[in-house]
């Protein structure tokens, strides 16, 4: 199956190597939204969306603080319905998106793929519609989904997969797409696992935010640290299945990357080409 690595949103937190382990203090860290656009027999597929037209286009839409905070580039050139067309496909052709959650950063360009159906996690879908919790109410924008999309929500059920288990495939799509279940950073927080015919390549979303996360000897910059702890929905499920992602790195069975580590945004792009 052929792949592309799209980074569908330039982030530029202050603070340097405390964000991302590089530079200064006083620098902007460079993180991205890393997103997957998937070549099937049946069409395209999509992980992730990152940042939409309308979120460039009209950022007062977006959350206050997190324009302040991590300082998003709002470049066009960089929605993934635009990346999609230079790639020479029609956009029309994004037959599915598969979510790994719905916070803005990730579920921000549904609204221009509007005839794709959506495949979102039960409980990560029910947490958007009918949020419990300030963090919940605060994180989700319902103007990405007001178009009023071909939801597929699933629940947790299915197989084990390298140690994780509740792994399922997902109906109208290839087998070789699998979701993971990972909350913690959110209520239905998955990953998407996807066999490429030679490597399976694991997309963690925010189930960790820096590669270092995933060394022998994990460490993680202080100012993201906080982030993530800032973020979480339950903080023992996440640690939990960080864990679990640590020790998948280990075994060396899959490529695995989170949602804004530009190092492994980097990394994954020279590996694929």
């Amino acid at each position: 199956m052929r792949h592309h690595h799209l980074n569908c949103g330039t982030l530029c937190p202050p603070g340097g190597r405390l964000v991302d382990g590089t530079g200064g203090v006083l620098a902007f860290a460079r993180n991205v939204c890393h997103c997957l656009l998937l070549e099937t027999d049946d069409g395209l597929v999509l992980v992730d969306t990152g940042l939409g037209l309308d979120d460039v286009r009209d950022p007062a839409g977006l959350n206050p603080a997190f324009r302040r905070i991590v300082r998003p580039v709002l470049d066009e050139r960089e929605t993934a319905v635009r990346q999609v067309a230079r790639l020479g496909h029609d956009p029309r052709d994004v037959r599915h998106i598969v979510l790994t959650h719905l916070d803005l950063d990730h579920a921000g360009g549904l609204r221009d793929f509007p005839h794709a159906r959506v495949h979102v996690h039960a409980a990560e879908l029910e947490a958007a519609r009918r949020p419990l919790t300030s963090l919940e109410r605060s994180r989700y924008r319902s103007a990405h989904w007001s178009h009023g999309p071909d939801w597929s929500p699933h629940a947790t059920a299915g197989e084990d997969w390298f140690g994780f288990t509740a792994v399922r495939d997902l109906p109208g799509l290839p087998p070789s797409i699998l979701l993971v279940p990972l909350a913690g950073h959110t209520r239905g927080h998955v990953g998407v696992a996807v066999d490429t015919g030679g490597r399976w390549l694991l997309h963690a979303g925010d189930a960790y935010f820096n590669h270092a996360q995933l060394e022998a000897e994990p460490s993680c910059p202080p100012a993201t640290r906080f982030f993530q702890t800032l973020m979480q929905a339950d903080r023992t499920t996440r640690l939990h299945n960080l864990r679990r992602l640590n020790e998948l790195a280990r075994t060396g069975a899959a490529d695995i990357f989170s949602a804004h580590d530009g190092t492994e945004f980097d990394r994954a792009r020279l590996r694929s080409s």
